[in-house]
């Protein structure tokens, strides 16, 4: 392993993880469809949809719920290709965790047999493919919430929600330096690229990354102690204040209607 391969993988995946966080808040503000919606109400209706999802027992529902998703995708102007590549990123860990050992431990009429013996069931790739069409339609849906609400108003809906004011702090303040721990640890990367000539053996490599993450949280601790401090000197005791409040428009009602329609009529196809 060279130290030129070693870094230059660094730096890519670094700079990678920075650039979607950059493209991720452009679409939130993307004159589309649900960036316009209060993020209460986008918050309150895709809950109900992947509590819906899961509640789903047929394979047409949990297509038109899909489906759903890639037209709300659209018409909020989002890049079908960036939303799929990353719901496709998440779906085979769902799966592998999930549905693959329902393939082999669900009993029924085989459909895959070895030496006699029944491997895969069609009672266990049924159940496989409605594991894994719940998972597509739940991420589906987590990820048009994501794309189209900025960070900040959708802590102000979970916090509206009730969601304690701690655990909405602490994911807060994770949101927004993780982001730059990520741009300290490329710059230290980068610093020894630029210093480095010829290459490093493996076990200097590892050494040296050892020190470079060392280094990260020694500074992440610091920088936490540094924030609280200021935090406290402006104020803060225990609930963050917003400057912009959360109000609701017509096209908000307009959309809830549509929501609650839809989820209403296939709740009745469900228990039809």
């Amino acid at each position: 392993m060279t130290g030129g391969g070693f870094l230059a993988r660094n730096i890519a995946g670094f700079t990678q993880a920075l650039e979607s966080v950059v493209v991720t808040e452009d679409l939130c503000h993307a004159p589309g469809l649900m960036q316009g919606l209060d993020p209460r109400i986008k918050v309150v209706t895709l809950m109900l949809f992947i509590i819906l999802v899961g509640l789903a027992q047929d394979f047409t529902l949990l297509i038109a719920i899909f489906i759903l998703a890639l037209l709300l995708v659209l018409l909020s102007k989002i890049p079908i290709a960036l939303y799929l590549k990353r719901l496709l990123i998440f779906i085979p860990i769902f799966t592998a965790v999930i549905a693959i050992p329902a393939l082999f431990i669900t009993p029924g009429t085989p459909l895959l047999s070895i030496a006699g013996k029944a491997v895969i069931t069609a009672q266990g790739a049924h159940t496989a493919g409605l594991l894994i069409m719940r998972v597509v339609d739940s991420l589906s849906l987590g990820l048009l919430l994501v794309f189209t609400t900025p960070w900040t108003k959708l802590l102000q809906a979970l916090r509206w929600l009730r969601l304690p004011s701690l655990v909405v702090d602490i994911l807060g303040m994770t949101y927004r330096y993780i982001y730059l721990l990520l741009h300290t640890a490329n710059s230290m990367f980068l610093a020894r690229q630029s210093r480095t000539i010829g290459g490093f053996s493996g076990t200097e490599n590892r050494r040296w990354l050892g020190r470079a993450l060392v280094t990260t949280m020694v500074k992440s601790q610091y920088l936490s102690e540094e924030v609280y401090l200021a935090m406290l000197s402006r104020g803060y005791q225990g609930e963050i204040h917003t400057l912009n409040e959360l109000t609701l428009r017509r096209r908000d009602f307009i959309w809830m209607a549509f929501a609650l329609a839809a989820i209403s009529l296939m709740v009745w196809s469900i228990y039809l």
